[in-house]
């Protein structure tokens, strides 16, 4: 693949920011230096961690910074569930969200079982 923009995953990483970005402008404006920012720089991981692992070397280095990647993933996931457990949002809002954070998910592990 020529470049990290053509990968799917990226893409979907990229829609998942700005879904993120859209979420957190819902959050009161309490959480805008705590678990609003926290969910912004867990978004952004991801998509910048793909970039920079598909811009490495070797499949090993692209495989560590899928493993980063994917360890932000299950953080912001889990930030969503603290948003609705505290009655920040509701399992509808953010539904978009946690159907990307589910596939970019299997997309990651995917694409790991195929560089072993």
């Amino acid at each position: 693949m020529a470049h990290y923009r053509e990968l799917l995953v990226w893409q979907k990483s990229m829609d998942l920011v700005m879904e993120t970005y859209r979420l957190v402008h819902m959050l009161p404006q309490i959480e805008t230096y705590g678990l609003a920012n926290q969910m912004r720089r867990a978004a952004v991981s991801i998509p910048s961690n793909i970039a920079e692992g598909h811009a490495r070397s070797s499949n090993i280095e692209f495989s560590r910074f899928l493993s980063i990647a994917q360890g932000s993933r299950a953080e912001l996931e889990t930030q969503m569930e603290i948003c609705v457990r505290l009655n920040y949002l509701t399992k509808e809002d953010i539904s978009l969200a946690m159907d990307l954070l589910i596939q970019i998910r299997k997309m990651i592990v995917s694409m790991q079982n195929n560089m072993k």
